[in-house]
């Protein structure tokens, strides 16, 4: 038995005494068992922010990234509703309003370049887009079973759009019925030769269609030349544009916005009369305009140029609509995105080229046919 702890008086020692007089062999027994404590990792250093008051060039690139981040988010929500609305009008017209807005864009800077500063550039640009045009119109008529030469089509088509500029008025008819009789002719050798039973009828039907290629594409086009040749033409064909463009954009708009009643269903079912409301509001202004700032004629002359190229562009719009309804296509062609093919952009212009240059002899008195 272990005896206490005491001095040599038989006191017993003090805490402190008795911890110092233990040997190192007697350890302590723990009054609890030891807890792992858990290993807590070294908070990392937190950012030093810049001190911008001292360093006016980082608070400088701090706006800017921050502007520039605000500016990113603002354009692609900007993007994000645009298309939203674009899908929504493609799926209502069926087309691409972005592409037909950037191609309208081209189109307008080159004909504008070409009228305001050498008129001559547009003779090219005329014979390009009615060659064009007649190879577009050929291709979609042979899809649909007719018979139609290309090559004749085009070299007569080219020698009559050239005549409308450079011959008098009188050969550029002469030269029209020779065009005709040319195509007409080249049909019926072919026909004869080839010899492949077609009856009387499909011929004589492909030889008028034929003609009519050349009146609606090259002979149109030499109208629109004849009228640039005069004096002060230029600013003749830039208005009836201006005019067929504007008809066409109120129409469009105001059909997309409000639209409801067809105009027309069994020839074009989207065309709706208050689309063409909106054309008839679009075109007399447009015409007022310009006659007062281009033209140089009384407002109320502005008025009868405009209303008249509104008729002869929707007159031209229904009329190719009824062509291609009867070829079974929805466009002439593919070739202009957002727009279709070239004749249907210029279905309501080429027709606009009868009553611009009527409308330029009874309205100008001092002009001579030339």
């Amino acid at each position: 038995m272990r005896e206490p702890i005491g001095d040599d008086d038989g006191q017993p020692l003090t805490r402190r005494e008795a911890r110092e007089a233990s040997t190192p062999g007697d350890e302590p027994v723990p009054l609890t068992p030891p807890v792992d404590e858990p290993v807590v990792p070294p908070r990392p250093p937190l950012p030093v922010s810049p001190d911008f008051a001292s360093d006016p060039a980082a608070a400088m690139r701090e706006q800017l990234r921050q502007a520039r981040g605000d500016f990113e988010t603002h354009v692609n929500q900007a993007r994000e509703h645009l298309d939203q609305a674009n899908e929504r009008i493609k799926a209502r017209t069926g087309r691409d309003l972005i592409l037909a807005i950037l191609v309208g864009l081209a189109f307008g800077v080159v004909l504008l370049g070409s009228l305001l500063f050498f008129k001559e550039l547009f003779v090219p640009i005329a014979l390009g887009l009615a060659t064009l045009g007649v190879f577009e119109f050929t291709r979609a008529l042979r899809t649909a079973g007719r018979r139609i030469d290309i090559v004749p089509q085009v070299g007569a088509g080219a020698v009559l759009v050239l005549a409308g500029y450079f011959a008098p008025a009188w050969l550029t008819w002469v030269t029209l019925i020779f065009a005709i009789a040319f195509v007409i002719v080249w049909r019926l050798v072919v026909q004869m030769v080839t010899k492949d039973g077609r009856t009387y009828g499909d011929v004589l039907v492909d030889a008028v269609v034929g003609g009519f290629v050349q009146i609606y594409v090259p002979f149109l086009t030499a109208l629109a030349l004849m009228l640039l040749r005069q004096e002060g033409g230029q600013w003749w064909v830039l208005a009836f544009i201006a005019v067929a463009v504007a008809s066409d954009t109120g129409a469009y708009a105001a059909g997309v916005a409000i639209g409801k009643h067809p105009m027309a269903p069994r020839i074009s079912p989207k065309k709706t009369w208050e689309g063409f409301g909106g054309a008839v509001v679009a075109a007399a202004a447009a015409g007022v305009l310009l006659a007062l700032y281009l033209l140089e004629i009384p407002w109320w002359a502005g008025l009868i140029v405009g209303l008249a190229i509104l008729l002869s562009a929707t007159l031209g719009d229904l009329g190719e609509s009824m062509i291609k309804r009867d070829i079974g296509i929805k466009d002439m062609s593919s070739w202009l995105p957002g727009h279709g093919g070239l004749l249907d952009r210029l279905d309501s212009i080429l027709p606009s080229t009868v009553p611009a240059l009527i409308l330029y002899f009874l309205l100008s008195p001092w002009a001579v046919l030339v």
